[in-house]
């Protein structure tokens, strides 16, 4: 039977994709007609998604990886490559927060910890996976950032930084690549119901769901192709 959904026949590959938003965003491809590439460093959450989309009907992969690490992501990359031949989307949502107290109180190895996910992380896949969609020339890469890259937080600056600097890496990339027909876009969301945000005093009710960023997903690789968005900041109707 033909598959006449709007991503059948592309591959997809999400980091972080074992729980909250990327294991939503892995779904939200997977009903789309793509089969995903599930990565991250744990594998029993990546098959945990992998199992939930199979029983929609859906094509996933659990593929390990720590992006943190250049050998890791490479060896993902000559893997995705080998097997499906090219990669058509890119979301690169792995990241880690941290927000237990003010900078100058933070360990270098906690520092290291979250810049090296959030934003060398992406670093890396992006290294890794653009070369194969230049060849390709075509190719979609979201990355996931958040509020908290436009904005001053307190007791986070860390996290800040680290998406603050993903913003500029993404508006700086999307020029370098658009002349190859490869779309990069900045998703940046404000507090998200997820166990990685710090919730305190919020309701829960109010903050937007990972399925809303998905959403966003949708809208971004299923455009037409002679636009792109090239930034999208997602807020919750409510303040929490």
């Amino acid at each position: 039977m033909e598959d006449n959904r709007p991503l059948s026949g592309q591959t997809a590959l999400v980091t972080g994709a074992g729980r909250g938003i990327g294991a939503a965003i892995a779904r939200k491809l997977a009903s789309l007609g793509a089969a995903v590439v599930l990565c991250g460093r744990t594998m029993n959450s990546l098959q945990a998604t992998a199992s939930a989309i199979s029983d929609a009907a859906g094509r996933a992969e659990a593929m390990e990886c720590d992006v943190t690490r250049s050998e890791s992501v490479q060896k993902l990359a000559s893997r995705v490559e080998q097997t499906y031949g090219t990669l058509d989307i890119l979301v690169n949502n792995a990241g880690v927060g941290a927000f237990s107290g003010p900078l100058h109180q933070m360990t270098p190895e906690d520092w290291d910890k979250v810049l090296n996910t959030n934003l060398r992380g992406v670093f890396y896949c992006i290294r890794g996976f653009a070369p194969m969609m230049i060849r390709a020339g075509k190719g979609h890469i979201v990355n996931i950032s958040s509020i908290a890259g436009k904005n001053a937080l307190p007791n986070g600056a860390a996290y800040a930084a680290s998406k603050w600097g993903l913003n500029g890496l993404t508006y700086s990339v999307a020029e370098e690549l658009r002349g190859h027909g490869i779309r990069v876009a900045v998703v940046c969301p404000g507090s998200v119901d997820t166990e990685l945000s710090p919730h305190i005093g919020k309701d829960s009710k109010k903050m937007l769901k990972p399925d809303d960023v998905a959403h966003v997903i949708e809208m971004l690789v299923t455009q037409s192709p002679q636009s792109f968005a090239s930034e999208v900041v997602l807020r919750p109707t409510q303040k929490p």
